[in-house]
């Protein structure tokens, strides 16, 4: 749901509401809904958690709004893709470490220092030594690449796998992340995915795939 900074129907003012932190208010008269401006597509925009009693009283009255259009979970999908957002599940669980998921820059210097999170004694290290494996982006031509499609080096050898792969709208061109050995893990890097028994070439990329939107204070 895109923001502006203050629509008829909202109780308070979304200019006070940046990106990452939500507040309880009215919405289209449906008291006590949570407002999270957490931007999960990519873009400036928000989710709403309401109470089962007014549900539909809310979608109906967004529906009237003829800006307002219905999308599918497979649009979220591609659209948090080009924006490099995992999907837990998918791209990480609970076997997967912030160092290894290129989530490092969630944990702040203070957690650091105190080390007084959940998996501190083996991230902490991570932080400041290597991992063996790294999410990385990968853009290529061709088939587009999909979960747990074989990752090989420029020699052949498997070196990791596709978590999610999609074609990206805004580019044209298919995107994937996925888990690659440390050294392949560079962009720029030229790599093969094997896609339906065939090895097409991938390059390592830089994510956002697509330039985020999100709504700050600065």
């Amino acid at each position: 749901m895109p923001c502006s900074p203050c629509k008829a129907g909202v109780a308070d003012d979304l200019r006070k509401l940046p990106f990452m932190t939500s507040a309880v208010m009215e919405v289209f008269g449906v008291p006590s809904c949570r407002v999270t401006r957490c931007g999960y597509t990519g873009e400036d925009g928000v989710e709403i958690s309401v109470p089962v009693a007014g549900a539909v009283r809310l979608a109906t009255a967004l529906l009237g709004n003829p800006e307002v259009k219905l999308a599918g979970l497979a649009a979220r999908d591609s659209l948090r893709l080009e924006a490099g957002l995992c999907l837990y599940g998918s791209d990480i669980d609970e076997h997967t470490t912030p160092v290894e998921g290129s989530l490092g820059w969630t944990l702040g210097r203070r957690r650091r220092a105190a080390m007084d999170f959940p998996g501190a004694a083996v991230i902490v290290p991570q932080l400041q030594g290597k991992v063996q494996r790294r999410r990385v982006g990968l853009t290529c031509e061709g088939a587009p690449m999909r979960p747990h499609s074989p990752i090989l080096s420029a020699e052949g050898t498997v070196i990791g796998a596709v978590t999610s792969g999609c074609p990206s709208p805004c580019l044209k061109r298919n995107v994937a992340m996925g888990y690659v050995l440390s050294e392949y893990s560079r962009p720029g890097t030229p790599l093969l995915v094997q896609v339906r028994r065939q090895q097409q070439v991938a390059v390592v990329s830089k994510m956002p795939f697509v330039p985020t939107n999100y709504y700050t204070l600065k």
